[in-house]
């Protein structure tokens, strides 16, 4: 049975957030940063050309703005690369949620063809660690990449000038009309839970499966504005295009999600739920 502890850490937003961390692997600073270094080493590449940063980049809300992740050897995959931000607090991890731990998660893109196509014994020997301690150290990491103290975050704990009142109409659309609160939820928007949203129904068929059905994980709206392009397959190039999508309804199939129907949000209420979005950038710690 794994066991977590809720570890306080305290970060210069102006925030103490709670992780939960398992028992067996402990945060310290010096574990975290040696996951920040192992991030950004390109010996875990096959070739030496990429390293997790390379699909993962600080400035861009850990994301990469490609469609989809590029890998060794000019390998392509076939999804887009998601924003690490705030993932500590995840359930599941990639998005059809296949894996439930960030330790195992950190180490697949290593051993995968299209990415960084190492075993991690390889990996392992590259560095001078073992698989046990790259995954640790990078799980810590990744652990340590958090977004707080946005616009909205103050906004909710009093400052009430904190948004504008573009955005407060925003806010009142994401949370009404809009319909976002059924999936967006909690501090970081999203119910970590699968959804069809018929993003991936091409020609009556599926063009990405998913979990299965055609359903994905709910990315994180953290940092959103920051980490264009959108959707599993990055097929959505700005905000301005996924407001659109959701407003239509999403493309119909006979799993979609049945929270989607069309919107009938005014040219101006779509203005305003963009600007709400893009007071979810928040700060970071500057060792990012």
């Amino acid at each position: 049975m794994l066991l977590f502890l809720a570890t306080a850490v305290t970060i210069p937003l102006g925030l103490d957030l709670y992780l939960p961390v398992p028992e067996e692997n402990p945060l310290t600073a010096e574990k975290i940063e040696l996951g920040r270094r192992l991030f950004f080493d390109r010996r875990l590449s096959r070739d030496g050309s990429i390293s997790c940063g390379s699909c993962h980049e600080p400035e861009r809300g850990f994301s990469d703005g490609r469609t989809v992740a590029a890998g060794v050897f000019g390998r392509v995959g076939r999804r887009n690369s998601p924003a690490l931000i705030n993932r500590g607090y995840g359930r599941s991890f990639f998005w059809d949620s296949r894996v439930a731990m960030l330790e195992e998660q950190v180490l697949k893109p290593i051993e995968d063809a299209n990415e960084m196509d190492l075993t991690v014994g390889e990996a392992a020997s590259r560095v001078g660690l073992t698989p046990e301690q790259i995954a640790r150290a990078l799980a810590s990491y990744v652990r340590s990449i958090l977004s707080g103290d946005s616009g909205y975050d103050r906004f909710v704990n009093g400052d009430r000038s904190a948004l504008t009142a573009e955005q407060q109409a925003g806010l009142a659309i994401f949370r009404g009309k809009g319909n976002c609160t059924a999936c967006h939820v909690g501090p970081n928007f999203t119910d970590e839970r699968l959804h069809n949203t018929g993003v991936a129904w091409r020609e009556e068929n599926w063009a990405d499966a998913g979990a299965g059905r055609g359903d994905f994980k709910t990315p994180t709206l953290r940092e959103i504005a920051r980490t264009a392009p959108y959707m599993h397959d990055g097929s959505l190039a700005t905000l301005e295009e996924v407001v659109e999508y959701y407003d239509s309804g999403g493309n119909r199939n006979p799993g979609l999600d049945s929270e989607l129907r069309p919107l009938h949000l005014s040219e101006a209420e779509k203005r305003h739920l963009i600007a709400f979005l893009h007071s979810l950038n928040g700060r970071r710690p500057p060792s990012q």
